[in-house]
């Protein structure tokens, strides 16, 4: 049983909302997991997920961290953006249906304007899949995104 309703954590809807549940969370660390289904909307035809997608699982733990963290102070869910990722390894090419994984993030660096690092480890059955994710939460996401879209215009 998750701590909090995943949709009331990460600002994704329906079938976007990929994981199961936050196992744990702390200070700077959470623990999610997910079991892989055959009617996702990223599965390939043997019901297996491309193990590319093992960088959304990290930045929606990411997201139901910050989640965790917003819903324990009161405060409603923001919006975050993955800004990249570095060292992207994982050993196999595909997580397989039926498979749990782990997915566990820890915060290595954060500044006071949103800007964070994340340290991410994803394991299953013979799975492992590592990622360093820079991600980013405006202290005002409407604004930011409207500021965006004011810049691309001039570009």
């Amino acid at each position: 049983m998750s701590l909090f309703p995943l949709a009331e954590l990460v600002p994704h809807s329906g079938d976007m909302v990929l994981l199961d549940e936050v196992v744990r969370y702390g200070v700077d660390e959470v623990e999610t997991r997910v079991q892989v289904k055959a009617d996702g909307l990223f599965n390939q035809e043997d019901g297996s997920l491309p193990a590319w997608l093992g960088v959304e699982l990290m930045a929606q733990s990411i997201a139901a961290f910050a989640g965790c963290h917003a819903r324990e102070a009161g405060k409603p869910i923001a919006l975050g953006f993955l800004l990249g990722t570095r060292k992207f390894e994982c050993n196999v090419e595909s997580f397989p249906l039926g498979a749990e994984l782990h997915i566990k993030a820890l915060r290595s660096l954060q500044d006071d304007n949103g800007m964070a690092v994340f340290e991410c480890h994803l394991t299953g059955p013979d799975i492992h899949a590592t990622a360093r994710l820079n991600v980013f939460q405006p202290p005002n996401a409407a604004q930011f995104l409207e500021e965006s879209g004011e810049a691309e215009k001039h570009v």
